[in-house]
């Protein structure tokens, strides 16, 4: 079975990232109202990431660390600028990381 993580951009434009072991079901469950939270006030959503992993764990994994990112970042992920990535720190941790300090 595999798992998805997924970014939605919502009606307000802002960026919500989940992961599922269903894109299709879940992708209609936002569209719908159904999935309670961020996207639910914010329809129409459109899909604009998402990436399959082979376990649960990986796709959360990927979900809490996308969470975590600017939103130049996340855009970056989204038009598929890999090399991009590494230099949209995120964090202060990521920011003192990447300095050497």
């Amino acid at each position: 079975m595999a798992f998805s993580v997924y970014i939605l951009r919502c009606s307000d434009n802002s960026y919500y990232t989940g992961h599922t072991e269903d894109l299709e079901a879940r992708l209609a469950g936002h569209r719908m109202g159904r999935v309670a939270g961020h996207t639910q006030t914010r329809r129409p959503v459109s899909l604009v990431f998402s990436q399959q992993f082979a376990s649960r764990e990986e796709a959360f994994s990927a979900e809490r660390q996308i969470k975590g990112w600017t939103r130049a970042k996340k855009e970056a992920l989204i038009r598929g600028e890999w090399s991009r990535l590494p230099r949209l720190a995120s964090s202060s941790f990521d920011k003192l990381r990447t300095s050497g300090s």
